[in-house]
């Protein structure tokens, strides 16, 4: 019997239906519902391109994650991995980055709950929406993991309706015609500020951000049920769906909707079911609305749960592991990464912090792609997913390929998060290594 068989594992029940939706309930999140018109103001008319392009690269990575996660199927994810190839200080830093992007994403999505769609029903001060709007969150987060698990749920099949919603309606403003649907806006590429391919590059940055999500799914493979054959069919499976879908509103938004009305709104979505006169409008804001605060939920708990675990383990302070008497959960590890996402979307604008995540995950990416390689000597007993190494080769590409296409405004979030991530990996590392176990 190996080592592998003789550890505890948690419960394999999880089956390849139940992953693949998982999955697509985190890949199709609220990003496009907020970020459709950031991208049609960086690449102009087409807005589906960039879509169909972060899909292909996202694929690239999804392969890595879909051998790594067959072949050493535990709960751990991209640090765990990056610990494994490259040691501890690698798997520290992977794992800063990780909760970084997800204190990001939060402020991001919060800005994107003050915006336009709240507008259908009330106008109110940015700041203070994103104040009660993120404290809400947390007291959500912190009233217990099964309250949050039962409004995701129902959420999410709130918001893969609204996206259906969205591309029906889409069709039906293009089938009556009208003086503002033109198919030639399919092929528009570029701006004043962007030649076609610079803009292609720069969106597909933006449109990346509407694909994260999978690679949390990772951890979900210790629990599934024969994760060799369910894990990659789930996956891949969920992501192209999730493409399909996103390259189908990217066409309609594009063919029914004038870009300049597109690109100035932050509800680009709420446009299309304007224009098809079927649906209220406050109806479509309201399932807008929902969707974004699912998203921020969901990556709320992922960072609090993140910040408890590192501080566990003596990488972060101490006192992010205290929990509520009652329910259990950490609610200092939740007021901190709440308020670091207060900070920074009253600071930031939705496209610079939907960019910044990006780039943080980008670094993890890329040593997630590295490791695959780095760790094809390392052979496991069990049978398990192998992707052609020209995939997580064209991963590494990919990954520096985008970061340079990073917009400056970006860096000023990026770097010092970087760095700290950077120092805090180094003393992290460090005392690891003077544990008495790891001597």
């Amino acid at each position: 019997m190996t080592q592998q068989d003789a550890a505890p594992t948690l419960k394999r029940s999880v089956t390849t239906n139940a992953l693949f939706f998982f999955i697509l309930g985190d890949v199709l999140g609220a990003g496009v519902y907020v970020l459709a018109g950031h991208v049609a103001g960086i690449v102009g008319g087409a807005v589906w391109v960039p879509l169909v392009v972060a899909l292909l690269l996202a694929l690239l990575t999804a392969g890595s994650y879909a051998e790594l996660a067959t072949k050493y199927p535990l709960a751990g994810g991209s640090a765990h991995y990056a610990t494994k190839a490259f040691g501890p200080f690698i798997g520290f830093l992977v794992g800063f980055c990780m909760l970084a992007s997800g204190i990001v994403s939060v402020g991001a999505l919060s800005l994107g709950f003050a915006g336009d769609y709240l507008s259908s029903f009330v106008t109110l001060p940015t700041a203070g929406v994103v104040l009660v709007f993120l404290a809400l969150l947390a007291a959500l987060n912190a009233r217990g993991i099964g309250e949050s698990m039962g409004v995701n749920r129902i959420a999410t099949l709130i918001e893969v309706g609204g996206l259906v919603l969205v591309i029906v309606l889409g069709f039906l403003v293009i089938a009556r015609g009208g003086a503002q649907v033109d198919f030639s806006r399919l092929t528009q590429l570029g701006t004043s500020e962007h030649g076609p391919l610079s803009a292609v590059l720069a969106g597909t940055v933006l449109a990346f951000y509407s694909y994260v999500g999978f690679e949390t799914s990772v951890n979900l493979a210790e629990e599934t049920k024969d994760p060799s054959r369910s894990y990659p069919r789930a996956l891949f499976g969920a992501l192209l769906v999730a493409g399909v879908v996103y390259a189908l509103i990217g066409v309609v938004a594009s063919v029914a909707i004038p870009t300049d009305v597109l690109s100035g709104s932050s509800a680009p979505l709420l446009r299309i079911v304007e224009a098809a006169h079927v649906v209220p409008s406050v109806l479509f804001s309201a399932i807008a609305l929902v969707a974004v605060a699912n998203g921020a939920l969901l990556t709320g708990i992922m960072s609090s749960r993140l910040a408890y675990g590192m501080a566990r383990d003596g990488l972060l302070p101490g006192v992010l592991t205290r929990l509520l008497p009652t329910r259990r959960t950490p609610w200092v590890a939740i007021v901190v990464t709440t308020t670091l996402s207060l900070l920074l979307a009253l600071t930031g604008t939705i496209e610079v912090l939907a960019s910044t995540m990006v780039l943080l995950l980008l670094v993890v990416f890329f040593a997630v792609n590295l490791a695959v390689l780095a760790l094809r000597r390392d052979h496991v007993a069990h049978e398990h997913f192998r992707v052609p190494s020209v995939l997580p080769i064209g991963g590494l590409l990919s990954c520096l390929l985008l970061v340079t296409q990073v917009e400056r405004g970006v860096w000023t979030y990026g770097i010092p998060l970087l760095a700290v991530a950077g120092v805090l990996a180094w003393f992290a590392s460090r005392n690891h290594g003077n544990r008495p176990e790891n001597r």
